[in-house]
């Protein structure tokens, strides 16, 4: 089931390509959203997602980019199966009626070749808002490993508030959420 939802939303990412822009295909075992939380203001929990997918559109010599991923709101990790269960819930990511979380980039900023920061809207529980990711590292280029693939890494983070997305249920939860993204993709 988990694939099919995942497969859904990827046939729903559209192809963009515009110029002489590449697609990029995510990785998706070298790539992880993660979220962490302050915790009765006591220590700092982190989880993540287990299934990301996406296309990633850059052009080098135009310095532009964009960005659409799918995250399978279902295969939130935090290491403890019953805990996993209760942020499946309605109070958190109610996956039985949104199973899939988006992001789709509306603008990207450069700083000479690297880029700096992604504006977008993040879809949680079928809420968009827009948000800003702050690219930490960015690279692009043959993979080191797959020396003969052009691909592209990255990290980027951003904070949002749990109750701007509908979850507004748990007061021993900090409402300020951070994400963090670890990202590789290959050309297609």
């Amino acid at each position: 089931m988990h694939r099919i939802a995942i497969a859904l939303a990827l046939a729903g990412i559209t192809a963009f390509a515009h110029g002489n822009a590449d697609i990029y295909t995510i990785d998706p075992t070298h790539t992880a959203a993660r979220f962490e939380y302050n915790h009765l203001n006591w220590t700092t929990q982190a989880h993540r997602f287990d299934q990301t997918i996406g296309k990633i559109q850059f052009d080098r010599a135009a310095r532009t980019a964009s960005v659409e991923v799918s995250i399978d709101a279902r295969t939130v990790n935090t290491g403890y199966p019953v805990f996993n269960g209760h942020l499946q819930g309605e109070d958190f990511f109610d996956v039985a009626r949104f199973p899939v979380i988006t992001f789709k980039s509306t603008a990207t900023r450069f700083d000479g070749d690297k880029l700096v920061a992604i504006d977008g809207d993040l879809t949680i529980k079928g809420i968009t808002k827009p948000v800003s990711l702050t690219v930490t590292s960015f690279q692009a280029g043959p993979h080191p490993i797959q020396k003969k693939r052009e691909s592209i890494g990255a990290n980027a983070v951003a904070r949002v508030k749990r109750s701007d997305f509908g979850m507004t249920k748990v007061p021993v939860v900090s409402d300020d959420i951070q994400l963090s993204f670890a990202v590789q993709a290959f050309k297609d």
